[in-house]
């Protein structure tokens, strides 16, 4: 399984920039999660896919679909266009 950082470094040097944006978003909310016992993984950006991965308690959480909402309208914001968050289960495999 790919690091998070081996993996974005195969993205097009045209996302850096959306990558840094979307991740720095999303590290906006891990310390909230990181409190209740879970956490969000940024896999991959694909065009306006961004696919994360809910770990720890938020594995089971009933309200996982409203984390999810809440970390898409913050990229939303941050990121000034519209993306869907897809969450991902298990490892993700790098797509070439």
């Amino acid at each position: 399984m790919l690091t998070e950082a081996e993996h974005l470094k195969q993205l097009p040097a045209g996302n850096t920039d959306r990558v840094e944006i979307i991740k720095a978003a999303i590290a906006e909310i891990r310390p909230a999660l990181q409190r209740d016992g879970g956490d969000c993984e940024l896999i991959e950006v694909d065009g306006n896919k961004v696919m994360v991965k809910l770990t720890g308690a938020c594995v089971f959480c009933k309200l996982a679909s409203a984390t999810l909402e809440g970390i898409q309208a913050r990229v939303v914001e941050r990121l000034g266009e519209l993306v869907r968050i897809i969450p991902v289960a298990g490892a993700a495999k790098a797509r070439h």
